[in-house]
């Protein structure tokens, strides 16, 4: 089960906020905001997914920023 982290306001930050979640070791996803695909562009707010499982550590992450 994934839950979100970070509410990014477009793809390009969603993609870092998933590039450093990576790199300390927790999987991150990318999903937009709104539940239909269709239509979905870059310049729309995107949320980024953890496991529920990970949760802790991607919040440590964020506290040490």
């Amino acid at each position: 089960m994934w839950t979100e982290i970070v509410r990014a306001p477009n793809l390009m930050v969603a993609e870092l906020w998933k590039e450093l979640f990576d790199a300390e070791g927790v999987v991150a996803f990318i999903a937009p905001v709104e539940t239909d695909w269709e239509g979905v562009t870059e310049a729309q707010p995107r949320r980024v997914m953890v496991p529920l499982s990970k949760k802790h550590v991607a919040e440590e992450v964020l506290r040490k920023l």
